[in-house]
């Protein structure tokens, strides 16, 4: 049995792949920082959805210090899981 991607199917794929990989040289470049703050990535992706790619363990929230320091959460690995759930809605 051969497994046919469609050119749709095969132009979405390429389309986040080439997404992810503008995100990257941005990052690389400095015009885009390489973290978000937690309330930010809440701002950008809905409280909901990351709280529950936290408990999944698809994203790792860290911290930088203790009591009061901010979580930070790394901007590639959140757009990469926000762009995979979303082909996988897709397909």
């Amino acid at each position: 049995m051969e497994n046919e991607i469609s050119p749709h199917i095969f132009t979405r794929l390429f389309n986040c792949g080439a997404e992810l990989g503008a995100i990257e040289a941005l990052i690389k470049t400095g015009h885009l920082r390489s973290y978000l703050k937690k309330s930010e990535a809440f701002r950008l992706f809905g409280r909901k959805h990351v709280e529950n790619w936290i408990d999944q363990g698809l994203i790792t929230p860290r911290k930088d210090g203790d009591h009061s320091a901010a979580w930070r959460i790394d901007r590639l690995e959140i757009e990469a899981v926000a762009k995979a759930i979303d082909l996988l809605r897709y397909l």
